[in-house]
């Protein structure tokens, strides 16, 4: 008897041990990855910025908070993210609520098109609102209005850029919402006010909540737009770092507001992770395609022209007016300009930024895609432990701590050997690939946990190793998913500035950093350029989201 007890457990604790060991595997790698190109090169500039002759001076943190333009800073950073929030909201709810219960013709266009401000580069963000609000901008030639020196131009653009996050990520929530619930409430006697907010909105809020951490990341951790329409009155963490860092070369100055954006940027993603959490776990959810039908009466039809109508406006006009300026000059002067270095900005043309964009965009995507393929496999274990559940969390910090930080601490922490790669090409898409990595693990992990696990068991069982058990069990289910996340990787890639304007080389510039050089200097041929280039970029990232529209699917999540 006991000799059959020991041959029944022997093959139950191999598969224990071969499944730590598979997750120790899987993790490793990321792990790996993290520390040497995030951990690394912040904690090494952070200390080069807080030590003195060895010594920790960590009173310089007092010092520096104590400043009255710090504590403007920190002021303004902080209100401006939560205005920016409110007023997201505030606009995009009704266009989450379109998007998950109408069905109109040019729906599924209409929803790339609403994603393609999200994953333009900050810079052309801030470039479009400035061909819109900015001085000679439309509304300048209309009206004679400019708001390029007021913080609506900010606060608007930053809706502009979120708008698709509220849509994607309550939309997504409210179209598997079952209907019957209010109806049933509105049956009992409730006015359907009453019905939304005792039934829906309790249901949503954890959605809400979720889509307003991550647009208050987003704007609380803004550089790009502030850069070029807060001009010197306004200036956020991230912008106030890049100052001085670059312009006054105050390392200890910099550190301290690495520190402070990184303690708050790490508060918000724990309240993030907590608002996920309720989301997954509280819900009752139904097929999203049954939810969704035709306007009925007028006031829906005029609820629906309304969102329509929004999105011409905030989103398309921008875009427009954008590639409006761009062909301002005659015989596409603007464009064929873009071949020629003699405007003095550049080492070389500024059309071969397109060129190094797209393979620095197709090298990072690469990266990105094996680590959060990795990280995504492992997080999605049913044994994975603390550690691993904890670095789910980690993952999204590249997304709130300063990349101004991470790119110039490339420049402090890689240059000697065994890592000296401040010279090399492959610090670009290393960069970029650390902003990729998030999106490939939340685009990838809610496939890879629907996958029936007792699978890829029957597969071990069989013999099978845990590389063929991914090949022929994961892979056919999570192929699409992969595809989609290589775009996301690829688009936000593609729009990489904060990293990549302190390591990208003045002979191989990337898109965003030559839109921002050319809007850096004076005169309309560099003004016209920047709004050429800035329109190529757009072009290629809305195909790349249109491409990947195509291969989305309602298992596949929305982010």
């Amino acid at each position: 008897m006991d000799l059959a007890r020991t041959e029944v457990a022997a093959p139950a604790s191999a598969p224990r041990k071969r499944g730590a060991a598979v997750r120790l595997g899987l993790i490793a790698v990321p792990v790996a990855f993290f520390a040497v190109f995030f951990a690394y090169p912040v904690a090494a500039i952070v200390s080069r910025g807080l030590k003195v002759d060895g010594a920790w001076q960590f009173g310089r943190l007092w010092d520096v908070l104590g400043e009255p333009d710090i504590r403007h800073v920190l002021w303004f950073t902080t209100w401006q993210a939560f205005a920016s929030t409110a007023l997201t909201l505030l606009i995009a709810l009704p266009g989450a609520y379109v998007f998950a219960r109408f069905d109109f013709p040019g729906k599924q266009v209409l929803r790339a098109v609403v994603t393609v401000p999200f994953v333009l580069p900050t810079v052309v963000v801030g470039t479009a609102f400035l061909a819109l609000v900015g001085r000679g901008g439309l509304l300048d030639e209309l009206w004679g209005v400019r708001l390029d020196t007021t913080v609506w131009a900010i606060l608007l653009a930053h809706v502009f850029f979120n708008y698709a996050v509220v849509v994607r990520t309550v939309g997504g929530l409210w179209a598997q919402l079952d209907p019957r619930q209010e109806e049933a409430a509105r049956m009992l006697g409730a006015s359907p006010l009453k019905a939304w907010r005792q039934v829906t909105l309790p249901a949503l809020a954890p959605a809400v909540a979720a889509a307003a951490l991550m647009v208050f990341l987003f704007t609380f951790t803004s550089f790009g737009v502030v850069q070029i329409l807060g001009g010197p009155t306004f200036s956020t963490l991230e912008v106030e770092i890049y100052r001085q860092t670059s312009e006054i070369f105050d390392l200890s100055t910099a550190a301290v507001l690495t520190i402070i954006q990184f303690l708050a940027v790490a508060a918000i993603l724990a309240v993030h992770a907590w608002t996920v959490r309720r989301r997954e776990s509280a819900l009752r959810l139904v097929d999203a395609s049954v939810t969704a039908r035709r306007p009925r009466g007028a006031g829906q039809w005029a609820l629906l022209a309304g969102v329509l109508a929004v999105i011409v406006v905030l989103l398309l006009l921008p875009l427009a007016v954008l590639v409006q300026r761009s062909f301002d000059a005659p015989d596409f002067g603007y464009y064929r300009a873009l071949t020629s270095a003699d405007g003095g900005v550049f080492l070389v043309a500024p059309i071969e930024a397109i060129g190094n964009s797209l393979q620095y965009a197709v090298v990072a995507t690469l990266i990105a895609v094996v680590i959060g393929g990795l990280a995504a496999a492992a997080l999605t274990r049913r044994d994975a432990g603390r550690f691993v559940r904890g670095f789910d969390a980690l993952l999204m910090l590249p997304l709130g701590v300063s990349a101004v930080t991470v790119g110039f601490g490339f420049l402090i922490a890689l240059d000697e050997p065994p890592l000296d790669l401040r010279a090399s090409w492959i610090l670009v898409p290393l960069a970029q690939a650390l902003v990729g990595v998030p999106f490939v693990v939340r685009t990838m992990l809610p496939v890879l946990r629907a996958v029936d696990q007792r699978l890829r068991e029957a597969a071990s069982v069989l013999g099978a190793s845990p590389w063929r058990v991914w090949r022929e069990v994961d892979l056919p289910m999570v192929r699409r998913a992969l595809l989609i996340a290589a775009g996301f990787a690829f688009a936000v890639s593609l729009g990489e500035f904060g990293a990549t304007v302190f390591i990208a080389r003045p002979d191989n510039p990337t898109l965003p950093v030559a839109v921002a050089r050319l809007l850096g200097r004076a005169g309309e041929l560099n003004y016209g350029q920047a709004m050429a280039l800035s329109t190529v970029l757009m072009v290629v990232c809305a195909v790349a989201l249109l491409v990947l529209e195509r291969l989305r699917t309602d298992r596949t999540g929305e982010f």
